[in-house]
């Protein structure tokens, strides 16, 4: 079976935590769980880094407006971590072109990031922190859930995933266009009481003094 859906789902997934995604493979690797990964993913090096840099996010995705400063950071790294993870599964199967597979595992990744980035500025617009570590609880799991399926199920968690990113995309979308509502609405407000108050001080202002000099 072609690796593309494998590739598929791991660009989904690296787009929201690209370092579970490197440790989960590493691990199941290296346990010998599946034959799929690559061994520059098993090395014990590798899986330190990608354990550390989990612990990192985990943590930093749980804080309002710090978790979107991350998602800033990782613009780059997560499509760059899709891409690489995508090429060293293509070249573990032998199945699909190495560029073809960073192609579709990045962009796939990149979309996926703009979703969790996009849909994190519009929770922590919220004054409660709850939502925040729910959601990042919530895709920890589906990260880790969705991955450990693929390694099995590569077809099912393939069409997972796609429907979860299109989903996510719709979600943005909603929730940009209420965002958008909102600051116009805010924006409205501020103008009408501007004109209010400036209104109320015209007709409270003390007319000139006359001194008579407009007889003359």
């Amino acid at each position: 079976m072609s690796v593309l859906p494998l590739v598929f789902t791991s660009g989904w997934a690296s787009g929201i935590n690209a370092y579970a995604v490197v440790l989960l493979f590493g691990v199941f690797g290296a346990t010998g769980l599946t034959d799929e990964v690559p061994e520059s993913l098993q090395r014990t090096d590798v899986l330190v880094v990608a354990g550390v840099l989990f612990l990192c996010e985990a943590v930093a995705d749980k804080i309002p407006y710090v978790d979107s400063i991350w998602d800033s950071v990782h613009t780059v790294i997560r499509p760059v971590a899709g891409a690489v993870v995508g090429a060293l599964l293509a070249g573990q199967n032998g199945s699909l072109p190495e560029l073809a597979a960073g192609a579709v595992g990045g962009s796939t990744a990149l979309l996926s990031h703009f979703v969790k980035a996009g849909t994190r500025m519009a929770v922590n617009t919220s004054p409660e922190p709850f939502s925040n570590v729910a959601l990042s609880l919530a895709e920890d799991l589906a990260v880790a859930g969705i991955v450990t399926f693929a390694l099995f199920h590569p077809v099912t968690a393939a069409v997972v995933a796609g429907v979860l990113l299109l989903l996510g995309l719709a979600i943005l979308v909603f929730l940009a266009q209420r965002i958008r509502r909102f600051l116009r609405r805010r924006s409205q407000r501020r103008e009408e009481k501007r004109l209010a108050g400036a209104g109320a001080r015209s007709r409270f202002r003390p007319p000139p003094d006359d001194d008579g000099s407009a007889h003359f």
